[in-house]
């Protein structure tokens, strides 16, 4: 294995469970939440590149109530996880640590839009371990689930797509990753439940690591036996 591909909600920065905190609660306020809250938003949503994540979130919202999202939600919405990002967000514990003693080429491919992609990278800093190697979905025609990014990020480096591993928290990210024709990590942290991690098996990951302590020795493994 040549190339270790790194998501950055819930991979890198402690974004994910911020945003889902965040959404889930307006989602209350308008009278559109999820049975099973957490478990049943996250198996749908996480990972969605942002225009995806709002077709989707609309046609299931109407669906539930009956009328639209508000106009101005997103706006809404964005204003509530941009705040909270500002106080709260974090490095996810020992990932400098670990991905500093990992031996493959390494890159960041998310769903998150370039500038505010790199503003939390730089804000938990972690930008360094990565640059210029941080790919957005902005650069791709479709977003997670499609394999797109992942294949951009591969022919960045110029390697095969079986030579690349991707480290991935969401479903959707699974799903991409493997489609790439990638092994995938399911990587759960602090957000993720037993029951998540169940579902990213499911969804093709190829494994499950619970933490930062383990990722290394994860990834050593599948360079030594393919």
């Amino acid at each position: 294995m040549k190339l270790t591909i790194f998501d950055c909600d819930g991979v890198l920065v402690n974004s994910e469970e911020i945003y889902l905190a965040a959404e889930l609660e307006f989602l209350q306020s308008i009278g559109a939440g999820f049975e099973r809250k957490a478990y049943a938003y996250m198996q749908s949503f996480m990972g969605l590149s942002p225009a995806v994540w709002e077709a989707k979130l609309q046609d299931s919202v109407e669906a539930k109530t009956g009328t639209p999202l508000p106009r101005d939600f997103c706006s809404q919405l964005d204003h509530i996880s941009t705040l909270r990002l500002k106080a709260d967000l974090a490095e996810i514990p020992f990932a400098r640590q670990a991905i500093s003693n990992i031996a493959t080429l390494r890159c960041v491919a998310s769903s998150t839009p370039a500038a505010r992609l790199r503003w939390k990278l730089q804000h938990v800093g972690l930008i360094d371990l990565f640059d210029p190697h941080i790919f957005s979905a902005d650069l791709v025609a479709n977003g997670k689930p499609a394999p797109d990014l992942f294949l951009h990020a591969a022919m960045a480096f110029n390697v095969l797509p079986h030579d690349c591993i991707v480290v991935e928290d969401s479903a959707n990210g699974v799903i991409a990753g493997k489609a790439a024709g990638m092994r995938v990590i399911g990587f759960i942290a602090g957000h993720c439940s037993e029951e998540h991690g169940e579902s990213l098996l499911r969804s093709g990951a190829d494994m499950i690591v619970e933490k930062y302590d383990d990722l290394t020795a994860a990834i050593e493994r599948f360079c030594t036996t393919t």
